[in-house]
């Protein structure tokens, strides 16, 4: 017997469709009867496809736009705007781990209030509640999954008050753990990773309306939100992040950047200064220049005369991937946004030591608003640990960098970062990681213990190092960190800082807090000073404003001291690169 298969087609026009087939042991007169039959049938589901659904009205761009119908018609099963408005619901982020999670904080509420969306402090008042999470350490997740413990107990809470709440997950934690987030606990409604953020008001409109959960983890090559611009929520707008990169290709073997991030691409140079225009505007006085390895930028979106052909490593540093050529390279950027405002201060976070070529230190040490301050992350002091960690440079080359670092910028003030307990890290090895410490004098550490995460050391390595050995040679960096910390700021008593007040300081409402331009916490009475050096009026000062500090006394941590005057970072400006603005 010979089948036809039949057509499918979405449609409460057509009838339910029967299986066509040839009859058996019937006459030529019943055959020409049932053939005249079947050409009825045939005619009439011709004319029936004819007017249903085109192959077009399946395959446009999103939202999908299938007809109600198969009568071909303007009106769209789901409109481009149906549930994807916020209609005021209230919207209460609370934001975990580094400085870049801060700035994709910015980026999401500013997709999610072009839709609608209010922002609330008050969590009780919350519609909808967002994490942005951080993977880089077990601890950093294990706070999270407690945090979700509770929230699931207030959801419940508030589902008995016919007052429905959502939960997402955004950011690192999202990407790595999506499966035991959405499948194994049960605990959210919406995940969305560091690429994602554009598809959240769809992702809350499903989990809204439908009761699902909803989830977009997917990384890119190309996103870096370079359209859209964050809303900031810095301390009453003295300071201010800018991401101009998103991802990292270094494959550092501890670490789950690549993974949850992706792969590394840089934001155009126009989108960095106009936001960093737009913030000067706004009275902003500090912009920190955000990415995974900040100094290894490339815009490569336009031919860029005014940027050098190749990256070059300096000696002692290599690198898992070729250098990248063409375009505007990190010296180009940092020179085109100092010249924005000569009275904003600029830093940057956090570099890779192999990307430190002369004409960045150059124009730190030139230019009076960027801060003399720089984070070179170490890691650890034995060449055997940084061969496992993957690093791409060994201890003698770290600390020749650091003298040539000196030598072009002689004030500058140096932070890093350290892990204790890493793979095969020997007593030996840990020994060497103290001495690094002392060698160097740091103002600022961030040190931790290791973390098996899955990364190259996952699969490659052992984490043969025991908690209790972790934790006590991470006590003992700490310490030493410290001692070397107090050395280097009780150099500064007697002298005078430009100090940038950031308000009122956590201890005491008496005193004042800002920082100096090498980073440094300094503690003030809060009292009214002269407007100008050589001036008899006096003015009290306010958060956001530049005052000139005596240090009176240090520690490993902050200093202490007494404001003198009001002042400014106002130099004569230089020219900028022509041609481009």
């Amino acid at each position: 017997m010979r089948t036809v298969k039949p057509f499918l087609c979405a449609s409460k026009h057509l009838a339910p469709l029967r299986w066509l087939s040839k009859p058996r042991n019937c006459s030529n007169a019943a055959r020409a009867s049932s053939g005249e039959k079947n050409k009825g049938v045939s005619d009439s589901f011709r004319r029936q496809v004819a007017s249903g659904p085109r192959f077009q009205d399946f395959i446009k761009s999103p939202p999908v736009t299938l007809a109600v119908n198969c009568e071909h018609t303007d009106e769209h099963y789901l409109s481009e705007d149906l549930g994807l408005l916020g209609d005021a619901r209230k919207v209460y982020f609370e934001t975990y781990g580094c400085q870049m999670n801060v700035n994709d904080t910015e980026i999401a509420w500013a997709i999610l209030q072009k839709k609608g969306y209010q922002r609330t402090a008050d969590l009780k008042q919350a519609d909808v509640v967002l994490l942005v999470t951080c993977s880089i350490r077990e601890k950093a997740e294990q706070t999270i999954w407690n945090r979700l413990q509770q929230l699931t107990a207030m959801k419940k809470k508030r589902l008995k008050t016919n007052s429905p709440v959502k939960i997402g997950i955004l950011g690192c934690m999202a990407e790595r753990l999506k499966t035991e987030l959405l499948e194994r606990e049960k605990l959210v409604d919406v995940l969305a990773g560091p690429d994602a953020y554009r598809d959240l008001p769809r992702l809350l409109a499903a989990a809204t309306a439908g009761g699902q959960q909803a989830s977009n983890v997917l990384l890119s090559l190309e996103e870096t939100y370079a359209d859209i611009m964050p809303v900031q929520h810095a301390s009453q707008g003295r300071s201010a992040f800018v991401s101009i990169m998103r991802g990292c290709d270094n494959m550092c073997s501890y670490c789950i950047v690549p993974f949850t991030r992706g792969r590394e691409r840089s934001r155009p140079v126009s989108s960095i200064l106009e936001e960093v225009r737009m913030l000067s505007e706004q009275g902003v006085k500090e912009v920190t220049l955000l990415g995974q390895n900040v100094n290894s930028y490339r815009d490569t979106s336009e031919v860029q005369f005014c940027g050098s052909e190749r990256t070059k490593l300096s000696r002692g540093f290599s690198t898992v991937y070729r250098a990248k050529q063409g375009g505007l390279r990190f010296s180009d950027l940092l020179d085109l946004v100092s010249r924005i405002d000569p009275d904003m201060r600029i830093r940057f976070t956090s570099p890779h030591p192999k990307d430190f070529p002369d004409e960045v230190l150059q124009l730190i040490a030139e230019r009076q608003n960027i801060c003399k301050q720089i984070h070179l992350p170490a890691q650890s002091g034995s060449n055997q640990v940084l061969k496992a960690m993957r690093r791409g440079y060994t201890r003698e080359a770290y600390l020749d960098l650091v003298d040539n670092i000196k030598q072009i910028i002689p004030d500058v003030s140096l932070s890093s970062d350290f892990i204790s307990g890493f793979c095969g890290e020997t007593d030996d090895d840990h020994q060497q990681t103290l001495s690094l410490i002392r060698e160097v004098g740091f103002n600022v550490g961030f040190l931790f213990a290791y973390s098996m995460r899955k990364t190259h050391a996952f699969h490659r390595l052992q984490d043969d190092v025991v908690p209790q050995v972790k934790q006590r040679r991470l006590e003992e960096c700490i310490s030493v960190f410290r001692e070397e910390a107090e050395r280097v700021n009780a150099a500064v008593v007697g002298s005078t800082q430009l100090v940038l007040v950031e308000g009122e300081s956590k201890r005491s409402a008496e005193d004042l807090c800002g920082r100096t331009d090498g980073n440094m916490k300094v503690i003030f009475p809060k009292e009214d000073v002269a407007v100008q050096a050589s001036a008899s009026n006096t003015a009290p000062i306010r958060g956001g404003g530049y005052v000139l500090v005596k240090i009176l006394s240090a520690g490993s941590q902050s200093l202490r001291g007494r404001a003198l005057s009001h002042s400014s970072l106002i130099s004569t400006p230089t020219p900028s690169c022509d041609g481009y603005k």
